[in-house]
């Protein structure tokens, strides 16, 4: 079970997140947070139209380096760790 201190450091990503504002984001049931290795790739988006991941909070936040996590996956997958 996740802890109370995650479930807040995940609603707060979400709340901070750029996802639905991407030219590659489909519309679906999901919030976006691809970044977080609990989130995962996205099941909705499948063709990369262009990424903002750089101009995210989230990213500057975490010191992310990666991109299209929606696609690619979470910074920790990328980064084959």
């Amino acid at each position: 079970m996740a802890s109370r201190d995650s479930k807040v450091k995940k609603a707060e990503i979400f709340s901070l997140c750029l996802c639905p504002t991407c030219p590659s984001w489909v519309s679906c049931r999901e919030k976006g947070g691809f970044c977080l290795p609990d989130v995962g790739r996205s099941k909705c988006i499948a063709e990369e139209k262009g990424c903002i991941c750089g101009a995210c909070r989230v990213t500057k936040m975490f010191a992310l380096k990666h991109g299209y996590y929606c696609t690619r996956g979470s910074e920790k997958e990328q980064s084959g760790k």
